[in-house]
């Protein structure tokens, strides 16, 4: 027992070391951008206007930290639409983009994946606009000026901001790939397939519910599932789709509707499991 023991936790801290360089990497490269670009990419997401949900389906693509909850405080001072907030929350990826990055196995689908996820949070955010005007259903109600910054990397300086991230990042990898070190040897690959519906045409429903967790543990989990061949791509696509880190809950902390926040949380839901299905089927 104690050998497997050593072995899986041997297995897990050299799987976890592969990647730190490479999430290193690409931290340096967010932080940049959030550090040069993030009050530039807010505001123009404010005066886009009609074309919102396009924008904000392709600036929610970028992995910055704290875009999610940008959007999401802007929502709530009605200084972006419905379609908008939806459009940001389903091409947002947590830490997806930088774990694809790290692994070379998965970085050839990373375009494939960046592309689908956008048009998806693109589509959806027009479609949930259309629909808000066709019912009359957009909100009236003055904008506040005030917007809360609830992500504090920009107080500190790149290297340490990525450094940051990155050691926060590698403990959770770590964390996963222990825990499903773990899982494989005692429950066993195929009984932890069976529990993921690996192979069913259900397998989205269940992804789509783990991405609702309020954390990058839910965008970490699904990402390593994937690429340990237990979750399908349409899978993965629908777990991160609904997957926006803490944006939901700075949502439902920020905005006093909260029928209208249940609301949005079932246009990602059905959002994510449609677009995973159908992705399931023709790829």
């Amino acid at each position: 027992m104690a050998d497997i023991l050593i072995d899986i936790l041997l297995d897990a801290v050299i799987d976890t070391l592969k990647t730190l360089p490479f999430l290193f990497g690409v931290y340096i490269l967010i932080e940049y951008i959030e550090h040069k670009s993030s009050d530039k990419l807010v505001n123009g997401l404010r005066k886009l206007g009609p074309f919102g949900a396009i924008g904000g389906g392709i600036l929610g693509a970028i992995p910055q930290c704290g875009f999610s909850v940008a959007a999401a405080n802007l929502f709530s001072g009605r200084l972006i639409s419905t379609g908008t907030l939806v459009a940001v929350f389903l091409s947002t990826s947590d830490e997806a983009i930088p774990m694809m990055m790290s692994d070379p196995t998965s970085v050839k689908s990373l375009w494939k994946f960046i592309l689908i996820k956008t048009l998806i949070a693109i589509a959806a955010g027009i479609i949930v606009d259309a629909v808000m005007k066709l019912f009359k259903l957009t909100s009236q109600e003055e904008p506040f000026k005030e917007i809360c910054a609830h992500c504090d990397c920009e107080h500190h300086s790149i290297l340490r901001a990525a450094l940051s991230h990155t050691i926060n990042i590698t403990i959770f990898i770590f964390a996963v790939n222990l825990i499903l070190g773990c899982a494989i040897e005692f429950a066993g690959e195929d009984n932890l397939k069976a529990f993921m519906m690996t192979d069913s045409a259900l397998q989205p429903l269940v992804t789509a519910l783990v991405g609702f967790i309020p954390n990058c543990a839910a965008s970490i989990v699904i990402t390593q599932l994937y690429i340990d061949g237990i979750i399908s791509f349409g899978s993965a696509i629908a777990g991160l789709c609904t997957g926006a880190g803490v944006g939901l809950v700075v949502l439902f902390k920020t905005n006093k509707h909260i029928k209208q926040n249940l609301a949005i949380m079932g246009i990602l839901y059905v959002t994510a499991i449609l677009s995973g299905t159908i992705i399931n089927l023709v790829m």
